[in-house]
């Protein structure tokens, strides 16, 4: 049974996990694509892009969980 236990997060501490992971896959991006431009490697540069949208995507939903969680309980 315990192998179905799943601990859930706090939505305020899912949400600040979320936004940091963002914000650095958001920094693994822009190096990325900044190695694919200088290489040359448009390929490497989309997917760094990519990256970077993906990263603010996750930061966004971040600041949305806490937000959310905020107004739930405001005594936090």
């Amino acid at each position: 049974m315990s192998d179905q236990y799943e601990e859930k997060k706090d939505l305020g501490d899912q949400g600040a996990e979320d936004t940091l992971k963002g914000k650095l896959k958001q920094a693994a991006g822009k190096v990325q694509s900044a190695v694919g431009k200088a290489t040359d490697n448009p390929k490497t540069e989309a997917r760094g892009d990519a990256k970077q949208v993906e990263g603010k995507t996750q930061n966004t939903v971040g600041h949305t969980e806490r937000k959310i969680d905020n107004t739930l309980d405001p005594n936090k």
